[in-house]
């Protein structure tokens, strides 16, 4: 089958987006704060019907697919160490449920929409990983991606038993062999023909049509086989964001979709050539990798709409919180630094490089000092991320833009209040987006599955690195153990 993603629009010959949505299971989000705006209900984040009626919303407009963010720890590092209280009263990335209990309720409550949800390859054991999400993956009947990450907090770190974080780069070696483990499982523990349900024989699985895995690496052994018949994708679609060259190496290696970030689409541009050129080393098709960006975008009936409702969402933010969230993202403790100082000018490099960035592609801001009010105010429209604030046309224009330069495949769309951005983005932005062209207006197929969508194949294509551990039908023994 085809996929919807990237099909020429009827009669433009343009290239259509991904967007997705991008959410957590948290009061605030990348927002500090902006919990109690009126038009925000992330208040309601541990009620079911709050996230259905989310999703039936992202699924009715359109949105392909729902990726939720998770952390093992909290944002301790300002005012810190292992100081979680500025990020309370904000409720800033604290507290935060675990995202994969709520698929199977918006799956059920939706005809299309994906689900993309974050899990650790560092803490999570991938035999009890492998089989939660083959669970998820039956009851969401193939709507269901996981977001690859091997985690970064050092509160997380401890909070698993460590004294400290695994190095970076040791972090992706036990991921690489993690893969192996969990393709094993979902790939070649049960043969394509194992499941036979066949009432008359009273046979449920062929009896020489499952086998151990018999794994043992240098971090991992796990004899298998896998608890879980397969399901409708048997590898979940994945998902990856990594921005480090490890992350980048790990993700052109085994991701389907990469969610990147970057200020602007010149820079975002070098991040997706070296993600392409990583795949093709790989051996992969380039294409076979969707690149995502994440942007943040208020939208309103009109320009001057947008800029109020960027004035007025800025005096709901929460300060402390949203330093808690930088120092977390960062490691920068900005407690540290007068509330006056100009962080153009820091004797940090790492405050300095970000800061000119900011600086350099905030509209309004050249020449301007960065002090942590500034600060405060950026990040509290929705992350670190690039902004675009405006009505439809400017907001598309600024999309379109950015689509063409930097060569990526869509767009992650944060929110500031939540289900209010994504009812704008629903009401102003798709439809323009649909008017020229760029955004789809249907679905190939209803009910399709994540990698149906994303890549046209329910099972993982053949050039990716999981496909040798399948187990065809007929075969004996599957290729990779003989």
């Amino acid at each position: 089958m085809t996929t919807d993603v990237g099909n020429q629009a009827s009669g433009t010959g343009k290239k259509q987006m991904i967007l997705n949505a991008f959410v957590m299971n948290t009061p605030s989000h990348l927002a500090a704060g902006l919990w109690r705006h009126p038009r925000s209900k992330t208040d309601n984040y541990k009620k079911l019907s709050f996230w259905t009626d989310l999703a039936k919303l992202l699924d009715e407009a359109g949105f392909h697919s729902m990726f939720i963010a998770d952390t093992l720890g909290p944002y301790d590092v300002y005012k810190g160490p292992a100081n979680v209280v500025p990020a309370l009263g904000a409720g800033a990335q604290f507290p935060v449920n675990d995202p994969l209990y709520l698929v199977p309720a918006m799956a059920a409550a939706t005809k299309n929409l994906i689900f993309g949800v974050t899990a650790s390859a560092t803490y999570e054991k991938p035999y009890a990983l492998a089989r939660r999400f083959s669970t998820v993956d039956h009851l969401a009947e193939g709507r269901i991606a996981w977001n690859i990450v091997t985690s970064y907090l050092d509160s997380a770190a401890r909070n698993h038993g460590l004294k400290e974080q695994i190095p970076h780069d040791e972090r992706y070696a036990i991921a690489h062999e993690y893969m192996d483990v969990v393709y094993k499982l979902w790939e070649g523990s049960f043969r394509d023909d194992a499941v036979l349900a066949d009432r008359e024989t009273g046979t449920y699985i062929a009896s020489d049509a499952v086998r151990q895995i018999l794994h043992k690496g240098k971090y991992f052994e796990v004899p298998g086989p896998h608890f879980c018949e397969p399901s409708p994708q048997r590898t979940p679609f994945l998902f990856q964001a990594g921005v480090s060259e490890a992350g980048n190496g790990f993700g052109g290696k085994h991701g389907e979709a990469i969610f990147v970030g970057g200020q602007t689409p010149e820079i975002v541009k070098k991040t997706v050539d070296n993600i392409r050129a990583v795949a093709q080393r790989e051996g992969r098709d380039p294409s076979h990798i969707k690149v995502i960006v994440g942007i943040g975008v208020i939208v309103g009936a009109s320009d001057e709409e947008a800029e109020e409702q960027r004035k007025e969402f800025i005096k709901y933010s929460d300060s402390e919180g949203a330093l808690a969230l930088f120092g977390g993202w960062t490691g920068v403790d900005l407690s540290k630094h007068a509330d006056d100082e100009d962080f153009r000018l820091s004797d940090s490099p790492r405050l300095q490089s970000l800061v000119a960035r900011w600086s350099a592609t905030v509209p309004g801001t050249e020449n301007e000092p960065w002090t942590k009010r500034r600060i405060v105010e950026y990040l509290s429209l929705g992350g670190m991320q690039a902004k675009i604030i405006g009505g439809p046309e400017k907001v598309a224009d600024e999309l379109e833009r950015w689509f063409d330069i930097s060569g990526v495949d869509g767009f992650n769309l944060a929110h500031v209040v939540n289900p209010g951005t994504f009812e704008d983005i629903s009401r102003y932005l798709i439809p323009e987006l649909q008017r020229r062209g760029r955004f789809r207006t249907s679905v190939d197929r209803e009910g399709a599955t994540a990698r149906e969508v994303f890549l046209g194949s329910k099972r993982l294509l053949d050039d990716h690195p999981g496909s040798k551990f399948k187990w065809a039908a007929g075969e004996e023994v599957p290729q990779y153990q003989r």
